[in-house]
C-alpha cells in the first residue's frame, strides 16, 4: 500500500513540474523573436536619424520593412496574394463591401493584407468584391 501512495504521490509531483515547465516556455518562447524584433527597432532608429539629414530615407524604410518581413516568415508568416479577378474565396478572404462593374464573385481590389502562420489564416486578407 505505501508503494501505490508513493507512486501516486511522485505521479502528482511529475504533473505539477511539467505545468511549471510548460508555463515557463509559454512564458518565454517568444523571447528570440522579440530579440529580433528590437533588430528592427535599432533600423528605425537610423532611418530616422537619416530623415533629420534629409537623406534617402525610402531606401531606409524598404529595408526596414524587407528585413521585419524576412523575420516573420521564417516564423511561419505567409503574406495570402491575392489580386483583382482572383475568385473571391471566403476561406482566405474577408469582403468589406461591393461593387459595381466586375465579374460577379471575384476580388475587385485587395484592401488589407492577410496571413497565414503555419498554413492556418491568422488574419483573412480584407477585399472589395464585384456583385
Amino acid at each position: 500500500m505505501d508503494g501505490w501512495k508513493r507512486a501516486k504521490a511522485d505521479l502528482i509531483n511529475y504533473k505539477k513540474d511539467e505545468l511549471r515547465r510548460l508555463e515557463e516556455v509559454a512564458r518565454f518562447g517568444s523571447e528570440s523573436l522579440i530579440l529580433e524584433l528590437i533588430s528592427i527597432l535599432d533600423d528605425f532608429d537610423l532611418a530616422l536619424v537619416t530623415l533629420e539629414k534629409q537623406g534617402a530615407t525610402e531606401k531606409g524604410v524598404y529595408l526596414i520593412r524587407s528585413r521585419f518581413e524576412d523575420i516573420l516568415k521564417r516564423r511561419g508568416l505567409e503574406r495570402i496574394e491575392v489580386k483583382a479577378g482572383d475568385r473571391f474565396d471566403p476561406a482566405h478572404h474577408e469582403a468589406i463591401t461591393t461593387v459595381d462593374g466586375g465579374v460577379e464573385g471575384t476580388v475587385a481590389e485587395e484592401v488589407e493584407s492577410g496571413y497565414t502562420l503555419h498554413g492556418k489564416v491568422i488574419r483573412p486578407t480584407s477585399v472589395k468584391v464585384y456583385k
